[in-house]
């Protein structure tokens, strides 16, 4: 675990190995949440890079035979 402080204009700096890990770049996006007493840094990912995550799901599903 790794403790980083809060700096008076109450920003903090996000450790390399952490960036690293994640493939963070300056400039990158993060959503912020608050989360049962905590916070959390979400990377926002561009659009690109989520063509095909949903390859090889089972899109079938049953329908009412009036809803062909």
């Amino acid at each position: 675990m790794t403790i980083v402080s809060i700096s008076p204009k109450y920003q903090i700096v996000i450790p390399k190995s952490i960036r690293e890990a994640l493939k963070l770049q300056p400039g990158q996006k993060v959503q912020v949440i608050q989360y049962e007493g905590r916070i959390e840094l979400i990377p926002v990912l561009p659009i690109q890079s989520m063509r095909g995550f949903l390859k090889g799901i089972d899109t079938t599903i049953e329908r009412e035979a009036d809803r062909v």
